[in-house]
């Protein structure tokens, strides 16, 4: 339900109960690697040699080193730019940043925000901290790495006008890859590259390498007869050479006359020229065993770029190993390594995949198979919750027919967070494509369960876009209960990025919602939603009000807990508006309930509303008992927020005691906290500064 909080913080305790927050550590310098691994690269040595040219006069010239890497589909604008960037990455310790931009993808383009608040996050910011703005997500971006060293793969973007908010500082290696040249990037220094297809001998070197088997030496007009087909595309010259490997008894003349024929027949389809790439796809596609052919179709289906194997065990049924399956997927260059047991698509595959899916599989068996997929993230998302926040008050999940496939989200909490930070654009996706699909119950259910992964780690874009999209799935289907909950778990998220009036809309139409169907306890609980909406917006007094209320209507109805939680809120009115003995009365009854629920995180929050309530009443050794005791559970907790307050309120005790030095170490200390939480300009920080500020380095201590 709901719970207390300081100054501007939105704490998770209030909104179901139980949840226990774990702030983010404060800025840190971190070295991230998103590189995907290099792939094998024939030729290519004039354009590599053209890069580092480039990239050593700009560091001459002391200006950023921009590049931008143009080519058809398949040409190898990608595997370029990762050999070439990877061998920089002695000379830039500052790390690597990848994204893939998007521009082929069918759920559109990348927003160039959204990007930024990963990048920012990869580079150490906490995700409380991310800026809302895109101009401010870029400036801090550009701040962080001015002279940083660090390379940055921008891949498959869609215009210059997306890629510019996502160009580094000085002092960095910036290489942006895409099928247009982008002539928009020449303004911001940028050195195009424009690739055209392999070399006739290039092609053949790369055949022999995938063949590996003497066939290109024993027939080489065939062989050179072969990528001439393939119009020297790297793809379709790998995808051909695999078909061939797995078949070492057959001539490479077989290959070339199924593929003068597949290649005559697309012609008519060809699209911005890669209809070599789609002739050696379908010729692939057609020689997969059906297992493997029915796999490839329904990964197809994936609304995300990039998953894991997980993944695929939800979308295969029938016969065949998945393993075996994917590795037959793999060996014929249809699935490429992501690394860490993950899988991608090349964007052209990725394409062929979903028409074949769209020609191949019987219309029920598709809607099966997303449906499977789609299962298989709201169930591992939900796994995650249940890990992270076991309190939590979860709703009932509504799977479709099955088999159900659950991924390996970790043991304990920082593992599964991890897991749903990871898996963030495959999850926001699936719940962009639920309505649309025929399953809307998925779109707000994982919402839902994505909870953790908002509060906890402050997404707060994709918060609001996933329950803005859950509100409409959940009115689709004239479900209240999750209309109420996407309003009140939405609401949350925009109080934490100061849209106070908008989160109390929120709550006031979840509260009449409630009361629409006749749910006491659930308006009962919009109660304390709606007081801390208003306290956010300095109506102390209404906010009390409703607090009141709370602690009375919540009980009867059934939730002890949640009324103590309305009691903890009231102890923080009282005290902000001088009234420390009342704090103390509230902060004691809801300690009591608190301890008694095993919720010993929100206990702890009473405990340091009590100890700061004994401050205010100037009872020091009560105080300093309190603030200790609170202290000590919330450091095993790393809830730097709320320690932040127990540390302050110490701080000033010491202060009182005449403890000079003490009290100045636990102001910066308490200063730092606030500042790990993007709360340094909180009224609780700036109190603590203003008291460092009297306390002169030089007073002595008494």
């Amino acid at each position: 339900m709901s719970g207390t909080v300081h100054g501007a913080a939105v704490q998770a305790g209030a909104v179901y109960g139980g949840i226990h927050i774990a702030a983010e550590p404060g800025p840190v310098r971190q070295t991230p690697w998103q590189l995907p691994p290099s792939v094998h690269m024939v030729d290519r040595s004039l354009e590599l040699a053209a890069l580092e040219r480039h990239r050593a006069r700009a560091a001459r010239e002391e200006r950023p080193a921009l590049t931008a890497v143009s080519g058809l589909g398949g040409v190898g604008k990608t595997a370029l730019a990762l050999r070439w960037l990877h061998t920089l990455r002695p000379q830039f310790p500052g790390g690597q940043l990848y994204a893939d931009l998007g521009a082929q993808s069918p759920a559109g383009p990348a927003r160039p925000d959204e990007v930024l608040g990963r990048f920012l996050r990869a580079l150490g910011v906490p995700a409380q901290q991310v800026p809302a703005a895109l101009a401010e997500r870029t400036t801090l971006y550009r701040s962080l790495t001015a002279g940083r060293h660090l390379v940055v793969l921008l891949d498959d973007a869609a215009t210059a006008a997306q890629v510019r908010p996502l160009l580094p500082g000085s002092g960095n290696v910036t290489t942006v890859t895409s099928r247009h040249r982008l002539p928009g990037l020449t303004v911001d220094g940028s050195f195009p590259v424009h690739l055209e297809s392999l070399a006739p001998e290039a092609a053949l070197e790369l055949l022999a390498d995938t063949l590996a088997d003497g066939r290109v030496a024993e027939q080489p007009d065939d062989a050179r007869t072969l990528v001439e087909l393939c119009a020297g595309l790297p793809l379709a010259v790998r995808v051909a050479g695999a078909r061939l490997a797995a078949r070492p008894e057959r001539r490479i003349t077989t290959m070339v006359s199924a593929l003068a024929e597949e290649h005559d027949r697309l012609e008519a389809l060809a699209i911005d020229g890669d209809h070599d790439v789609r002739a050696a796809l379908d010729l692939s596609y057609r020689t997969l065993p059906p297992p493997a052919a029915r796999l490839y179709r329904r990964l197809g289906l994936h609304p995300g770029a990039e998953f894991g194997s997980a993944v695929a065990e939800a979308a295969h049924t029938g016969e065949g190993d998945t393993a075996d399956l994917l590795e037959t997927l793999h060996d014929a260059s249809l699935l490429f390594d992501a690394g860490e047991g993950r899988h991608r698509f090349h964007d052209l595959v990725r394409l062929h995949a979903t028409a074949k899916a769209r020609e191949d599989e019987p219309p029920q068996e598709r809607a099966r198979a997303l449906r499977r997929i789609a299962d298989h993230y709201l169930a591992s998302a939900t796994r995650a919750e249940e890990i992270i926040e076991p309190q939590h008050r979860t709703m009932a999940r509504d799977y479709g027919p099955g088999p159900l496939v659950t991924a390996d989200v970790g043991d304990d909490a920082e593992a599964a967070l991890d897991w749903l930070e990871r898996e963030l654009p495959n999850l926001m996706a699936v719940i962009r494509r639920s309505r649309s699909a025929g399953f809307p119950t998925v779109g707000w259910q994982l919402a839902d369960a994505m909870w953790p992964a908002f509060v906890r780690r402050k997404f707060y874009d994709d918060w609001h876009a996933a329950h803005e999209e859950g509100l409409a799935a959940a009115a689709e289907l004239g479900d209240t209960a999750a209309q109420c909950r996407m309003l009140t778990s939405g609401g949350m998220g925009q109080l934490g990025t100061g849209n106070h009036e908008r989160a109390l809309e929120m709550f006031e139409r979840a509260a009449r919602l409630f009361q629409r169907c006749g749910d006491r306890l659930g308006q009962a609980r919009t109660l304390n939603y709606r007081g801390l909406a208003l306290q956010r917006l300095g109506r102390p007094d209404e906010a009390a009000d409703l607090f009141r209320r709370a602690a009375v209507e919540l009980p009867a109805c059934g939730d002890r807990r949640a009324g103590a939680l309305a009691r903890l809120n009231l102890a923080d009115v009282a005290l902000s508006t001088g009234q420390p003995e009342a704090a103390v009365q509230h902060a004691h009854a809801a300690h009591a309930v608190l301890r008694d629920a095993g919720d010993p995180y929100n206990a702890a929050r009473a405990t340091t509303l009590l100890g700061r309530a004994h401050l205010g009443l100037d009872r020091l050794d009560q105080a300093g008992e309190e603030l200790t005791a609170a202290l000590a559970t919330l450091r095993g907790m790393t809830a730097h927020y709320e320690m932040a307050h127990a540390v302050a309120g110490l701080a000033e005790v010491a202060e009182r005691r005449g403890q000079t030095r003490a009290a100045r170490d636990q102001y910066r200390e308490a200063l730092d906290l606030y500042s790990s939480v993007g709360r340094s300009g909180s009224p609780e920080a700036e109190s603590a500064r203003r008291r460092l500020g009297r306390l002169a380095d030089d007073q002595p201590e008494a």
